[in-house]
């Protein structure tokens, strides 16, 4: 089972102080940064989420290693882009537990997809209760997070849809070839 539990107002908060860590630390090692963005069912206020604070350190292609140095510097261990093109995970430290932190480049179909997503549920009350009954529902019978995923993918679709996303695009991000949990421990 997978646990999802209702909103909880603190989520932008915890966000805001791991964006400064974040800020800070780039800064200091003098990489450009073009926006730390709060994703993820917790960026929604009234979503009931899993209660993990995801973050997207969103840089120019040239400047994605150099992030990514700074993130190890943190105590982060790089996990690569796990199948999601211009998109790198990181497996956080002890101390920031229950967090998911990736580099991301500008531009690309993997940040336009948590932004779609984000911006679309924050505007449709429909679809963010639709979205939220599914997250339940699928949570509650899932046998792991990799089944929990592909349980939300319709509903995903069609909010990359009302997103404005095209066909091929939500194709695209349909078509990742992410590994599965078994295969890849993170």
């Amino acid at each position: 089972m997978i646990t999802v539990v209702d909103y909880d107002p603190a989520w932008p908060r915890r966000f805001e102080a791991l964006r400064q860590e974040y800020a800070r630390a780039m800064a200091a090692a003098g990489v450009p940064v073009v926006a730390i963005e709060h994703v993820g069912s917790t960026s929604v206020p009234g979503l009931a989420a899993k209660p993990i604070i995801d973050c997207d350190i969103v840089v120019a292609p040239a400047d994605v290693e150099a992030a990514a140095a700074v993130l190890v510097g943190l105590g982060f261990r790089p996990l690569g882009e796990l199948g999601i093109p211009q998109r790198w995970a990181f497996k956080e430290p002890a101390r920031l537990t229950g967090t998911s932190t990736y580099v991301i480049v500008e531009g690309s179909l993997s940040l336009r997809n948590h932004l779609c997503v984000r911006d679309v549920l924050r505007s449709s009350a429909a679809l963010r209760e639709e979205y939220a009954a599914v997250k339940k529902r699928v949570a509650a019978t899932a046998a792991d997070i990799d089944e929990y995923g592909r349980g939300k993918n319709a509903v995903l679709q069609r909010i990359l849809a009302a997103g404005g996303l095209s066909e091929a695009e939500r194709a695209s991000i349909d078509g990742n070839q992410v590994p599965s949990h078994k295969e890849l421990p993170r």
